[in-house]
């Protein structure tokens, strides 16, 4: 029997310490599904009392054909886009968490709050976001953790 129940603020101790990525999807309004790093992530979402910390990447990536410094642009914008990364500090609202960023990968996250429709149940917690609405782009993204 599924055991998910929605999160309520005096549940933030359940949420601590580390949680590996399952499943990143995205599902289309007009009945379209990606996997924006494949099927295989890796990474984690971790949780302290007050800051969080977030690093997911593809499964199979490219090594750069030289250093940081040296690799080509190309390589190097391709690394970029096969991961992402942020921290900051987090908190309960209702059912959702929020995501205060203060530190990312994307700059134009920086000051900004990422609000996620939080699920936990059976050892897993799905994050759920809805994105680009009223665009051919909508779309519903569901980050799944499991400890």
């Amino acid at each position: 029997m599924d055991t998910i129940v929605k999160m309520r603020i005096a549940d933030k101790a359940q949420l601590l310490g580390r949680w590996r990525i399952v499943e990143w999807i995205q599902r289309y309004d007009d009945g379209r599904q990606k996997y924006p790093l494949g099927r295989g992530p890796q990474g984690f979402i971790q949780y302290d009392s007050d800051r969080m910390f977030c690093f997911v990447s593809g499964g199979e990536r490219k090594p750069l054909g030289g250093s940081q410094w040296t690799a080509p642009d190309a390589e190097k914008a391709s690394a970029y886009a096969s991961c992402l990364a942020y921290s900051g500090t987090w908190e309960i609202a209702g059912d959702e968490i929020l995501h205060k960023i203060d530190l990312a990968l994307y700059p134009n996250w920086v000051g900004t709050t990422q609000r996620r429709r939080a699920v936990l149940g059976d050892g897993r917690l799905t994050l759920t976001a809805r994105l680009e609405n009223g665009t051919p782009e909508a779309r519903t993204a569901d980050l799944i953790w499991q400890r």
